[in-house]
């Protein structure tokens, strides 16, 4: 029998004490050159450093415009046609403008028959007041006794009682012949009209509603809250569903709160305005902005804030160009830039354009930031 080829045993310890030793000068090869190879960056982003600025400080609400005061014109006639109506909505009257005019026949035929009454009281007090004065004259005499003087003093007065009940009757028909024309308590524009020609209509009905002196007013409901930062005088810019934009000031604060919404009204004048197309209307939704002043914070571009998972976070750039994440509450916004309130101290380095792509750590390359574009000529 054939003995089978065995390698001695130094010899195959040796031969796997090489082996072991050519791979572990592999692998250090390998490290060396991982090692002495350049690490390359994640992204190339540009920074901004955070800087102190001053933001205006505004409080923002809701409410709907209305008239500063509406005023109700009616009928001060009882059971009158009405003969005309000179007005329509939207029109501008000013004080003592005729709106509608009421039919006077009747009261003047009221009129001339007072005055006819007057008239005939004066003539019969003409004598009843001669015959008074006489008496007055033979008083010492003795001629009258004291009952015929008391007679004749009595008359007299009677007569004169009866002037006056026709003068204050002439003043009454006079004041209803002065009712028949309905004329403008103050000057405004119309902004309802139920006065119908030909109707007739009973005392204290609504003929007209006018926004007196075209002046209106926003109510903006504000939070009890943030009633203290609300001071009378202070400027508003309203914006109302149609674009339009007015500047207006606070008036006064309403004493109550609602007890439903939790919510008070705050009066805020809007600038007069008689023309029919102005911008605003009584009615309208509208939004505004408190102006509470300005009040210095930290800001920078909006680029730079990150949100993920519903949190704010911007990427701080360190000297060894990396990364560190950090979460940030923001505030106030004004065009482009935003307000960090809590997690950043000024002059911070802070990664602006690529912010959205990179992770806490990640090794990036940093450039100027490219100049805005000038317009050839």
């Amino acid at each position: 029998m054939t003995r089978p080829d065995f390698l001695p045993v130094p010899a195959l310890l040796g031969a796997i004490a090489f082996g072991a030793a050519l791979l572990s000068a592999s692998v250090h090869a390998a490290d060396k050159d991982k090692a002495a190879a350049p690490t390359r960056p994640a992204l190339t982003v540009t920074s901004v450093q955070a800087t102190s600025s001053s933001l205006p400080l505004q409080l923002t609400a809701n409410g709907n415009v209305a008239a500063w005061q509406e005023a109700i014109i009616g009928s001060e006639s009882n059971g009158l046609r009405l003969a005309e109506v000179r007005v329509n909505v939207g029109d501008v009257v000013k004080q003592g403008d005729v709106l509608a005019v009421f039919s006077s026949d009747t009261v003047d035929a009221d009129v001339a028959q007072s005055q006819a009454a007057l008239l005939e009281a004066q003539a019969n007090a003409v004598e009843a007041i001669a015959n008074a004065k006489r008496a007055r004259n033979l008083g010492d005499s003795g001629a009258l006794s004291q009952q015929e003087i008391t007679r004749y003093m009595t008359a007299e007065g009677a007569a004169n009682a009866r002037i006056a009940s026709a003068k204050a009757s002439l003043r009454a028909q006079q004041l209803r012949l002065k009712y028949t024309r309905v004329v403008a308590p103050d000057s405004g524009v119309i902004s309802a009209r139920s006065a119908t020609v030909g109707s007739v209509v009973g005392v204290g009905a609504e003929l007209f509603r006018m926004i007196r002196q075209g002046r209106l007013e926003w109510r903006a409901e504000v939070t009890a809250t943030e009633l203290t930062r609300i001071k009378p005088g202070a400027k508003v810019l309203v914006k109302a569903a149609n674009g339009s934009e007015l500047t207006g000031k606070v008036r006064m604060i309403a004493p109550t709160v609602d007890l439903q919404t939790r919510t008070a009204l705050v009066y805020v004048d809007l600038p007069t305005s008689l023309s029919a197309s102005a911008p605003f209307k009584a009615g309208m939704y509208a939004s505004g902005q408190f102006d509470m002043g300005v009040s210095n914070a930290v800001t920078l571009p909006q680029q730079a804030v990150v949100i993920r998972d519903g949190f704010s976070y911007v990427f701080r750039l360190n000297a060894d160009s990396r990364v560190s994440q950090v979460k940030v509450v923001t505030g106030r916004r004004l065009l482009d830039r935003i307000e960090v309130v809590k997690g950043l101290t000024p002059n911070a380095t802070i990664v602006v354009s690529g912010a959205g792509f990179l992770n806490d750590g990640d090794l990036v390359k940093n450039v100027a930031a490219p100049l805005p574009a000038v317009a050839s000529r």
